[in-house]
C-alpha cells in the first residue's frame, strides 16, 4: 500500500511580510539619504591646487565668473 504525502503551503506570517516591507524601505531612505549627503560634499569640495597646460592655480575663490574670448584681430579690421 502506498501512501501519498502532501505538504501544505504555509504562508509566512503577514508581520514577517510587513517587517520585510519595512527594512527595505528603512534601507532605501538611507541610500537615499547617503546619495544626497555626498552630492552636498562634492558641491562644496574645495580645490586647492590644480594644474593646466600653462595655467597653475594655488588657490581660489570666485563669486561669480565671466569668461569672455578674444579672437586675433585681423590685419584688414581697424583697431
Amino acid at each position: 500500500m502506498t501512501r501519498e504525502v502532501s505538504r501544505q503551503f504555509k504562508a509566512p506570517p503577514a508581520t514577517s511580510l510587513l517587517a520585510l516591507a519595512l527594512g527595505a524601505a528603512v534601507f532605501g531612505a538611507v541610500a537615499i539619504g547617503a546619495l544626497a549627503i555626498g552630492r552636498l560634499v562634492v558641491g562644496r569640495l574645495v580645490i586647492k591646487k590644480a594644474r593646466f597646460s600653462a595655467l597653475e592655480v594655488d588657490e581660489l575663490t570666485v563669486r561669480r565668473l565671466r569668461v569672455v574670448e578674444h579672437e586675433e584681430l585681423n590685419s584688414d579690421t581697424p583697431g
